[in-house]
C-alpha cells in the first residue's frame, strides 16, 4: 500500500487489466484465433475494438502513463468491459471523473441521527461513515457486538475489529464472507475518498496485519453492500442470525445508519433476551 496521490494511476491500470483478463471472448461472439492465446481474457485489440477506442490508448492506460481518461472514454470501457455498477463507479472515481463533496468525512454523529439511533432500540443500531468508523449506537448494538464505551475511538471501526480484535476475530460464522463484503466495500471508499489519509493507514495497518485482507483486497472486488444476512456466535445468547440494511441518510451521504433485525424466531428471542439486560 502506497501513499493515496502516487498510485492512483496505477490502481487505474491494474484495475483495467485485470476486469480484462477476467472475461471470457465467447461471452463476445469473438471469432476464434489460430495463435493460441497466452493471457486469460479479452486482449488489448479486442476491448479497443468494443470500446471505439484507439488500442494505443489502451496500452497507455494499461501502463499507468498518467493518463485521466474522460468521461466519455470511462463510460465505453465500462459497457466494453461489462463492469457492475459498483465497478463502474469505482473506475469513475478512479478516473476523478464523479463530483466530489469537498466537505471532510464525518468523524462524529450528526445528533439527529444519534437521537435517531437511540430511538431504534429494541432494534440494534449503530452510525458509521463511510471508512466504518463507528460514530454513534443504541444500547442494544452494544450488547450484541462489543462495549463501544469501552473502547478507544480509534479501534471503533468495524473492520477493524473483525480483523484485529481478539474477542470478535471468530464472532461471525461466515467470516470470509464478511470480510470480503467489507474489503469490497472499503476499496469502493478508498476511491471515491482519495484525500482520506486515515482510510488510507486504515487498510495499510490491516493488509500488514492479517493476510486474509491482504489476498482479498489484491482481488480488487468492489461492491457497495447496502443489506443482507449475518450470522453470529454470541458468547452468551449463542447463534444469533440477523438481516441487515444499511440507510444513506439525505442531508448526511457519508454516513451509513445500520440497523439489524433478527432473521428467525430462535434469533428474535436471543435478542430479546440481550435487550432485557
Amino acid at each position: 500500500m502506497t501513499t493515496r496521490t502516487a498510485d492512483t494511476t496505477q490502481e487505474l491500470a491494474v484495475f483495467l487489466r485485470t476486469r480484462r483478463e477476467r472475461l471470457d471472448p465467447q461471452d463476445f461472439g469473438l471469432p476464434a484465433r489460430r495463435q493460441a492465446r497466452r493471457t486469460p481474457g479479452l486482449r488489448r485489440e479486442e476491448v479497443a475494438e468494443l470500446a471505439g477506442i484507439s488500442v494505443d490508448y489502451i496500452v497507455r492506460l494499461e501502463q499507468a502513463r498518467g493518463l485521466r481518461p474522460s468521461s466519455d472514454v470511462v463510460e465505453a470501457l465500462s459497457r466494453a468491459l461489462r463492469l457492475t455498477s459498483d465497478e463502474r463507479a469505482y473506475f469513475f472515481d478512479l478516473a476523478q471523473q464523479r463530483p466530489r463533496d469537498a466537505a471532510k468525512p464525518a468523524t462524529t454523529a450528526a445528533q439527529p441521527l444519534a437521537r435517531l439511533i437511540a430511538d431504534l432500540s429494541p432494534l440494534p443500531a449503530m452510525l458509521m461513515n463511510h471508512r466504518y468508523d463507528i460514530l454513534a449506537w443504541n444500547g442494544e448494538m452494544t450488547r450484541l457486538l462489543v462495549d463501544f464505551d469501552a473502547l478507544p475511538p480509534s479501534q471503533r471501526n468495524a473492520m477493524w475489529l473483525c480483523l484485529l480484535y481478539p474477542e470478535m476475530r471468530e464472532f461471525y460464522v461466515d467470516r470470509e464472507r464478511v470480510v470480503r463484503e467489507g474489503v469490497a466495500h472499503l476499496r469502493a471508499a478508498w476511491a471515491a475518498h482519495p484525500e482520506d489519509q486515515a482510510l488510507t493507514d486504515l487498510i495499510a495497518e490491516c493488509i500488514t496485519s492479517d493476510e486474509e485482507f491482504a489476498r482479498l483486497w489484491a482481488e480488487r472486488d468492489v461492491r457497495v453492500n447496502g443489506r443482507g444476512r449475518k450470522v453470529m456466535r454470541h458468547p452468551e445468547a449463542g447463534v444469533i442470525a440477523v438481516h441487515f440494511e444499511t440507510l444513506t441518510p439525505l442531508q448526511d451521504p457519508d454516513q451509513l445508519l445500520v440497523v439489524y433485525r433478527a432473521a428467525d424466531e430462535e434469533s428474535k428471542s436471543a435478542l430479546d433476551r440481550l435487550s432485557a439486560r
